[in-house]
Protein backbone atom coordinates (compact mmCIF):
# COMPACT_ATOMS: atom_id res chain seq x y z
CA UNK A 1 0.00 0.00 0.00
CA UNK A 2 2.69 2.35 0.24
CA UNK A 3 3.03 2.94 -3.22
CA UNK A 4 -0.42 4.71 -2.59
CA UNK A 5 1.25 6.75 -0.07
CA UNK A 6 1.37 9.78 -1.95
CA UNK A 7 -1.86 9.69 -3.62
CA UNK A 8 -3.66 9.63 -0.38
CA UNK A 9 -1.97 12.67 0.95
CA UNK A 10 -3.07 14.14 -1.73
CA UNK A 11 -6.74 12.69 -1.07
CA UNK A 12 -6.86 13.95 2.54
CA UNK A 13 -5.76 17.00 1.62
CA UNK A 14 -8.44 18.00 -0.18
CA UNK A 15 -10.63 16.34 2.14
CA UNK A 16 -9.04 18.91 4.95
CA UNK A 17 -9.11 21.84 2.73
CA UNK A 18 -13.21 20.70 2.38
CA UNK A 19 -13.86 20.18 5.74
CA UNK A 20 -11.82 23.73 6.47
CA UNK A 21 -14.68 25.96 5.41
CA UNK A 22 -16.77 26.89 2.35
CA UNK A 23 -14.23 28.32 -0.51
CA UNK A 24 -13.35 31.36 -1.47
CA UNK A 25 -12.76 33.43 -4.73
CA UNK A 26 -9.52 32.85 -4.48
CA UNK A 27 -8.83 29.79 -6.68
CA UNK A 28 -5.20 29.42 -6.11
CA UNK A 29 -6.08 28.48 -2.39
CA UNK A 30 -7.52 24.99 -3.65
CA UNK A 31 -5.77 22.10 -4.00
CA UNK A 32 -8.18 21.46 -7.06
CA UNK A 33 -6.76 24.66 -8.32
CA UNK A 34 -3.01 23.82 -9.22
CA UNK A 35 -2.39 20.03 -9.75
CA UNK A 36 -3.92 17.45 -12.11
CA UNK A 37 -5.30 14.36 -10.28
CA UNK A 38 -5.09 11.13 -11.09
CA UNK A 39 -7.58 8.02 -11.19
CA UNK A 40 -5.58 6.52 -7.62
CA UNK A 41 -6.63 10.30 -6.17
CA UNK A 42 -9.79 10.23 -7.05
CA UNK A 43 -10.74 6.96 -6.21
CA UNK A 44 -9.32 7.14 -3.17
CA UNK A 45 -11.50 10.12 -2.17
CA UNK A 46 -14.50 7.86 -3.68
CA UNK A 47 -13.54 5.44 -1.03
CA UNK A 48 -14.28 7.85 1.58
CA UNK A 49 -17.06 9.62 0.04
CA UNK A 50 -18.95 6.08 -0.90
CA UNK A 51 -17.31 2.83 0.63
CA UNK A 52 -16.01 2.03 -2.52
CA UNK A 53 -12.23 0.00 -2.25
CA UNK A 54 -10.05 1.75 -5.31
CA UNK A 55 -9.37 -0.43 -7.95
CA UNK A 56 -5.51 -0.05 -7.04
CA UNK A 57 -6.13 -1.17 -3.28
CA UNK A 58 -4.35 -4.56 -2.74
CA UNK A 59 -6.84 -7.42 -1.39
CA UNK A 60 -8.00 -7.33 2.23
CA UNK A 61 -7.06 -9.95 4.19
CA UNK A 62 -9.31 -12.82 4.89
CA UNK A 63 -8.68 -12.47 8.93
CA UNK A 64 -7.85 -8.86 10.55
CA UNK A 65 -6.09 -8.64 13.77
CA UNK A 66 -6.77 -6.57 16.68
CA UNK A 67 -10.45 -6.86 16.77
CA UNK A 68 -12.92 -4.98 14.46
CA UNK A 69 -12.19 -2.11 12.47
CA UNK A 70 -13.96 0.00 9.66
CA UNK A 71 -14.23 -1.85 6.14
CA UNK A 72 -13.71 1.49 4.57
CA UNK A 73 -12.53 5.44 5.73
CA UNK A 74 -15.92 6.39 4.73
CA UNK A 75 -16.88 9.76 5.97
CA UNK A 76 -20.15 10.31 8.41
CA UNK A 77 -23.52 11.37 6.68
CA UNK A 78 -22.69 14.98 7.36
CA UNK A 79 -18.99 15.51 6.73
CA UNK A 80 -19.83 13.94 3.76
CA UNK A 81 -22.60 16.15 2.78
CA UNK A 82 -20.36 19.08 3.68
CA UNK A 83 -17.58 17.88 1.34
CA UNK A 84 -20.05 18.02 -1.58
CA UNK A 85 -21.82 21.54 -0.17
CA UNK A 86 -18.13 22.68 -0.61
CA UNK A 87 -17.21 20.67 -3.79
CA UNK A 88 -20.26 22.56 -5.43
CA UNK A 89 -19.73 26.07 -4.43
CA UNK A 90 -16.35 25.60 -5.84
CA UNK A 91 -17.14 24.40 -9.15
CA UNK A 92 -20.18 27.70 -9.42
CA UNK A 93 -17.33 30.13 -8.31
CA UNK A 94 -14.59 28.65 -10.69
CA UNK A 95 -17.07 28.68 -13.27
CA UNK A 96 -17.48 32.38 -12.94
CA UNK A 97 -13.94 33.20 -12.71
CA UNK A 98 -13.51 31.81 -16.71
CA UNK A 99 -10.17 30.35 -17.68
CA UNK A 100 -8.57 30.96 -14.61
CA UNK A 101 -11.17 28.29 -12.89
CA UNK A 102 -10.92 25.90 -15.18
CA UNK A 103 -8.65 23.62 -13.55
CA UNK A 104 -10.76 23.52 -10.25
CA UNK A 105 -14.30 23.79 -11.92
CA UNK A 106 -14.26 20.57 -13.98
CA UNK A 107 -12.18 18.52 -10.90
CA UNK A 108 -14.80 19.90 -8.06
CA UNK A 109 -17.33 19.42 -10.68
CA UNK A 110 -16.28 15.09 -10.87
CA UNK A 111 -16.16 14.69 -7.77
CA UNK A 112 -19.69 16.43 -6.95
CA UNK A 113 -20.58 13.61 -9.38
CA UNK A 114 -20.05 10.96 -6.61
CA UNK A 115 -23.26 12.81 -4.61
CA UNK A 116 -26.01 10.50 -4.41
CA UNK A 117 -28.50 13.20 -3.48
CA UNK A 118 -31.70 13.22 -5.58
CA UNK A 119 -30.38 16.69 -7.14
CA UNK A 120 -27.04 15.80 -8.05
CA UNK A 121 -27.77 14.89 -11.93
CA UNK A 122 -30.05 17.69 -12.44
CA UNK A 123 -26.95 20.15 -11.16
CA UNK A 124 -25.07 18.96 -13.42
CA UNK A 125 -27.28 19.17 -15.58
CA UNK A 126 -27.59 22.86 -15.00
CA UNK A 127 -23.40 23.11 -15.05
CA UNK A 128 -23.49 21.86 -18.69
CA UNK A 129 -25.59 24.83 -19.79
CA UNK A 130 -22.59 26.87 -18.85
CA UNK A 131 -19.75 24.35 -20.74
CA UNK A 132 -18.71 25.06 -24.06
CA UNK A 133 -19.19 22.30 -26.10
CA UNK A 134 -15.50 22.56 -28.58
CA UNK A 135 -14.85 20.90 -31.64
CA UNK A 136 -11.14 19.41 -31.21
CA UNK A 137 -9.46 20.62 -28.33
CA UNK A 138 -10.04 24.08 -26.54
CA UNK A 139 -9.20 25.56 -23.25
CA UNK A 140 -12.64 23.94 -22.39
CA UNK A 141 -12.11 20.51 -23.69
CA UNK A 142 -11.01 18.25 -20.50
CA UNK A 143 -13.74 20.69 -18.62
CA UNK A 144 -16.53 18.96 -20.93
CA UNK A 145 -15.07 15.30 -21.05
CA UNK A 146 -14.86 15.22 -17.22
CA UNK A 147 -18.40 16.62 -17.15
CA UNK A 148 -19.79 14.23 -19.73
CA UNK A 149 -18.02 11.49 -17.66
CA UNK A 150 -19.85 12.46 -14.57
CA UNK A 151 -23.24 12.49 -16.23
CA UNK A 152 -22.56 9.17 -17.27
CA UNK A 153 -22.25 7.95 -13.07
CA UNK A 154 -26.13 9.12 -13.09
CA UNK A 155 -27.14 7.39 -16.24
CA UNK A 156 -27.15 10.03 -18.60
CA UNK A 157 -24.99 8.85 -21.71
CA UNK A 158 -25.77 11.41 -24.12
CA UNK A 159 -23.47 13.96 -23.33
CA UNK A 160 -20.49 11.63 -23.74
CA UNK A 161 -21.66 10.16 -26.91
CA UNK A 162 -21.80 13.83 -28.17
CA UNK A 163 -18.66 14.31 -26.42
CA UNK A 164 -17.21 11.62 -28.89
CA UNK A 165 -18.76 12.90 -31.84
CA UNK A 166 -17.71 16.32 -31.81
CA UNK A 167 -14.86 16.64 -29.10
CA UNK A 168 -12.82 13.90 -30.29
CA UNK A 169 -13.39 14.76 -33.83
CA UNK A 170 -10.40 15.89 -34.59
CA UNK A 171 -6.52 14.40 -34.40
CA UNK A 172 -5.93 16.71 -31.20
CA UNK A 173 -9.07 15.56 -29.70
CA UNK A 174 -7.86 12.03 -29.79
CA UNK A 175 -4.27 12.84 -29.28
CA UNK A 176 -5.13 15.04 -25.91
CA UNK A 177 -7.76 11.78 -25.44
CA UNK A 178 -4.99 9.31 -24.86
CA UNK A 179 -2.73 11.81 -23.46
CA UNK A 180 -5.21 12.21 -20.81
CA UNK A 181 -5.90 8.22 -20.13
CA UNK A 182 -2.38 7.70 -20.12
CA UNK A 183 -1.92 10.01 -17.27
CA UNK A 184 -5.24 9.03 -15.40
CA UNK A 185 -3.97 5.76 -15.53
CA UNK A 186 -0.53 6.71 -13.96
CA UNK A 187 1.03 5.76 -17.28
CA UNK A 188 2.64 9.06 -17.90
CA UNK A 189 3.94 9.82 -14.25
CA UNK A 190 4.90 13.35 -14.36
CA UNK A 191 3.13 15.34 -12.33
CA UNK A 192 1.40 18.03 -14.19
CA UNK A 193 -0.15 21.90 -12.87
CA UNK A 194 -2.63 22.08 -15.91
CA UNK A 195 -4.47 20.58 -18.73
CA UNK A 196 -2.57 21.84 -21.40
CA UNK A 197 -0.05 18.91 -21.30
CA UNK A 198 -2.92 16.96 -22.91
CA UNK A 199 -2.29 18.43 -26.61
CA UNK A 200 1.06 16.94 -26.26
CA UNK A 201 1.89 15.60 -29.68
CA UNK A 202 5.19 13.60 -28.88
CA UNK A 203 3.84 11.03 -27.61
CA UNK A 204 7.33 10.32 -25.55
CA UNK A 205 5.98 9.93 -21.83
CA UNK A 206 3.66 7.07 -22.05
CA UNK A 207 3.97 3.04 -23.66
CA UNK A 208 1.45 2.45 -26.10
CA UNK A 209 0.99 -0.92 -24.87
CA UNK A 210 0.68 -0.40 -21.94
CA UNK A 211 -2.02 1.89 -22.24
CA UNK A 212 -3.99 -0.69 -24.26
CA UNK A 213 -3.86 -3.22 -21.11
CA UNK A 214 -5.39 -0.38 -18.94
CA UNK A 215 -8.21 0.40 -21.66
CA UNK A 216 -9.18 -3.20 -22.31
CA UNK A 217 -9.29 -3.72 -18.90
CA UNK A 218 -12.20 -1.09 -18.71
CA UNK A 219 -13.93 -2.58 -21.72
CA UNK A 220 -17.00 -4.30 -19.56
CA UNK A 221 -20.54 -3.82 -20.32
CA UNK A 222 -22.77 -1.67 -17.70
CA UNK A 223 -19.67 0.62 -17.49
CA UNK A 224 -21.13 4.31 -17.63
CA UNK A 225 -18.39 5.18 -19.39
CA UNK A 226 -18.15 2.18 -21.97
CA UNK A 227 -18.77 4.61 -25.47
CA UNK A 228 -15.64 6.18 -24.15
CA UNK A 229 -13.51 3.40 -23.13
CA UNK A 230 -13.96 1.59 -26.39
CA UNK A 231 -13.84 5.08 -28.57
CA UNK A 232 -9.78 5.31 -27.09
CA UNK A 233 -9.12 1.76 -27.74
CA UNK A 234 -10.29 2.18 -31.37
CA UNK A 235 -8.47 5.43 -31.22
CA UNK A 236 -5.17 4.13 -30.02
CA UNK A 237 -5.07 0.64 -32.30
CA UNK A 238 -5.23 3.47 -35.44
CA UNK A 239 -2.26 5.56 -33.86
CA UNK A 240 -0.46 3.19 -33.22
CA UNK A 241 -1.42 0.39 -35.60
CA UNK A 242 1.92 -1.93 -34.64
CA UNK A 243 -0.36 -2.96 -31.44
CA UNK A 244 -1.96 -6.05 -32.35
CA UNK A 245 1.07 -7.61 -32.62
CA UNK A 246 2.50 -7.31 -29.79
CA UNK A 247 1.21 -9.57 -27.45
CA UNK A 248 -1.27 -12.11 -28.27
CA UNK A 249 -2.39 -12.95 -24.99
CA UNK A 250 -3.56 -9.44 -24.96
CA UNK A 251 -5.16 -9.89 -28.08
CA UNK A 252 -7.21 -12.70 -26.65
CA UNK A 253 -8.19 -11.29 -23.67
CA UNK A 254 -9.09 -8.04 -26.23
CA UNK A 255 -10.97 -10.07 -28.52
CA UNK A 256 -13.12 -11.73 -25.46
CA UNK A 257 -14.22 -8.30 -23.92
CA UNK A 258 -14.92 -6.65 -27.79
CA UNK A 259 -17.34 -9.67 -28.44
CA UNK A 260 -19.06 -9.42 -24.93
CA UNK A 261 -19.82 -6.03 -25.91
CA UNK A 262 -20.76 -6.25 -29.57
CA UNK A 263 -23.11 -8.94 -28.40
CA UNK A 264 -24.82 -7.00 -26.02
CA UNK A 265 -26.75 -3.23 -26.25
CA UNK A 266 -24.78 -1.49 -23.55
CA UNK A 267 -23.15 0.28 -26.57
CA UNK A 268 -24.14 3.24 -29.06
CA UNK A 269 -24.37 2.71 -32.80
CA UNK A 270 -20.94 4.92 -33.21
CA UNK A 271 -19.64 2.45 -30.54
CA UNK A 272 -20.67 -0.84 -32.64
CA UNK A 273 -18.59 0.58 -35.71
CA UNK A 274 -15.86 1.02 -34.19
CA UNK A 275 -15.30 -1.86 -32.17
CA UNK A 276 -16.41 -4.20 -35.38
CA UNK A 277 -13.26 -2.31 -37.00
CA UNK A 278 -11.26 -3.43 -33.86
CA UNK A 279 -13.03 -7.02 -33.95
CA UNK A 280 -11.49 -7.46 -37.95
CA UNK A 281 -8.06 -6.03 -37.16
CA UNK A 282 -7.94 -8.38 -34.28
CA UNK A 283 -8.85 -11.21 -36.54
CA UNK A 284 -6.00 -10.45 -39.14
CA UNK A 285 -3.93 -10.93 -35.91
CA UNK A 286 -5.09 -14.73 -34.75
Amino acid sequence: MLRLLDEAVDADAIVSHAMSGPPTNRMSDHPLSGWVFTRNTTHLLAWALNGTPPAALPAQPARRRHGPTASSPLLPADERAAFFAHMRRAAELADQAGVSGALLRRQALYLSSYDRATDTHRWLADMRKTTHHPKGWTLHWADTRSLAASLTRHGDNEPMQAFIRHGMGTETGEIANLNYWAYWLGIDRIPRSDDTFMVDTTGGHWDGLTLLRGLTNRLTPGLGCIDLNAHSVWALLTARRGLLAADPSLNTELSTRVSALLDGNSISAQTRRELEAVHYGLNLHT
